[in-house]
């Protein structure tokens, strides 16, 4: 990947272009079939995921529950999130939904540019926090649509 390729991706604007290149130097392209898992959820979280061609699906599994979709990906998504927090397992799952080409980078490399360069440690921090925001606010809402669906299910006495 090069870094103008990476400057396309939302968490990486802002940056300079030498900044950009050395976290694309970081990263190896890879590509995935439709259908495939890329991780599991409960997984060891050791990588972080750009998402440059296709579409992936996150899914998150309540232990009492059927898995919930909590965000359909495209070109630009960013996900595995839990790799460049230093976390030790996905929150959650990533599947294919067609046949995609992702830039996969190493969550310790990442955080190891970050401590050798705090100032874009904070400016990758600062977008990964909005872009957990983001995903949490679309994983309340259909939480709270599918309670609501449920409860017009539910036989009146």
């Amino acid at each position: 990947m090069t870094e103008q390729e990476l400057s396309r991706v939302s968490l990486f604007r802002g940056l300079d272009p030498h900044k950009r290149d050395l976290i694309a130097r970081l990263g190896t392209r890879t590509a995935f079939e439709a259908g495939s898992l890329i991780f599991s959820q409960g997984q060891p979280a050791t990588h972080l995921y750009l998402l440059l061609r296709g579409k992936v699906t996150i899914r998150f599994k309540p232990d009492d529950g059927e898995p919930i979709t909590v965000a359909v990906l495209e070109p630009g998504g960013v996900f595995g999130w839990s790799a460049a927090l230093g976390r030790g397992r996905y929150t959650s799952g990533a599947v294919c939904q067609e046949s995609s080409e992702t830039l996969v980078i190493s969550g310790a490399a990442l955080r190891r540019l970050c401590q050798v360069d705090p100032e874009t440690g904070v400016l990758i921090l600062e977008r990964l926090a909005e872009v957990i925001a983001e995903r949490l606010q679309a994983t309340h809402a259909q939480v709270l649509a599918m309670l609501h669906q449920g409860m017009q299910q539910e036989p009146r006495s």
